[in-house]
């Protein structure tokens, strides 16, 4: 930033003397007349506006020996033509910049000089209100989302690539839907039988405890913790009348005409046999070996 410097001819007014006293270039007599001193030569004051006289860089006119002269950089202004090419603003006693060889007060050129907005590609004036990331800028109104076109300002936000988004928006296009209530799923959640849960969706449908690092089965596409599955959905053993879970020992399980054993009771109700993978007879609620069978 570059302040006004005024620099003009000195004048001088000649007295009488009884030598000549001339003008460098036109000879005339100076006695008792106004005259510039120009590089160590006497100069009247029309050989000075006619052959002298700097030319202003803004109206390209002569600045005569009554002019008021201002210089900056080997270049030369009147008075009046020294103003902010973009404002218009005198730039006399006032600090300015050259941008392009441009003349311009201290606003002017910051708003040339700034950062570009990498929306719009108009300078990001200092001190408006802007956003910056990874080294870029924004106005603030030209941070926006990809997808809703709404600025961000002081909202949280999303990147893909170069791309951003709102919160929102990056839930609706870019995050899986819960199996359970339909919504995004923005943060953690489980994946079960290749579909995503919340995990305070992943629940026991009957008893609605939490299911995430817990013992469950899943029954007609709904899950239940052990305890409801047992009380409530699992089949009764015809030999034992217990729940058939499906864990531990109960994991092998033998179905015969809407009836379900576990397999380890699914023996002879006369000599005890195991009759898994074997020939077998039902008899009311009881099934007997082919052997016992004759002897009913």
């Amino acid at each position: 930033m570059t302040f006004y410097r005024h620099t003009g001819p000195r004048h001088y007014l000649s007295g009488t003397m009884t030598d000549r006293f001339d003008c460098f270039y036109c000879r005339d007599n100076l006695h008792g007349k106004k005259y510039v001193k120009k590089d160590e030569k006497h100069v009247c004051v029309r050989c000075f506006d006619k052959i002298c006289a700097n030319t202003c860089a803004e109206c390209r006119r002569p600045i005569g020996a009554d002019a008021k002269e201002v210089t900056h950089k080997n270049r030369f202004w009147h008075e009046d033509c020294f103003r902010c090419a973009k404002c218009s603003t005198s730039l006399v006693n006032e600090p300015f910049s050259a941008v392009d060889n441009k003349i311009m007060c201290g606003k002017c050129g910051a708003r040339e000089e700034g950062k570009r907005c990498q929306a719009c590609y108009k300078v990001v004036v200092p001190g408006s209100k802007n956003v910056e990331y990874k080294h870029k800028v924004w106005h603030e109104e030209c941070f926006t989302c990809l997808f809703c076109r709404e600025p961000i300002r002081s909202q949280s936000f999303l990147t893909k690539g170069d791309e951003v988004y709102c919160m929102a928006c990056h839930e609706k296009k870019f995050s899986k839907n819960c199996a359970g209530c339909k919504e995004p799923i923005t943060t953690g959640g489980i994946s079960y039988q290749d579909q995503p849960w919340h995990s305070e969706c992943f629940v026991c449908n009957t008893c609605k405890k939490g299911l995430a690092n817990a013992r469950f089965t899943a029954h007609e596409d709904k899950m239940y913790c052990v305890d409801c599955f047992k009380t409530s959905v699992a089949k009764k053993c015809m030999a034992c009348q217990n729940p058939i879970t499906g864990f531990g020992r109960g994991t092998q399980v033998v179905n015969y005409e809407g009836n379900s054993w576990h397999e380890y009771c699914f023996n002879c109700k006369r000599c005890s046999l195991s009759l898994a993978n074997k020939r077998f007879v039902l008899h009311g609620e009881d099934i007997y070996c082919t052997d016992c069978a004759k002897k009913l």
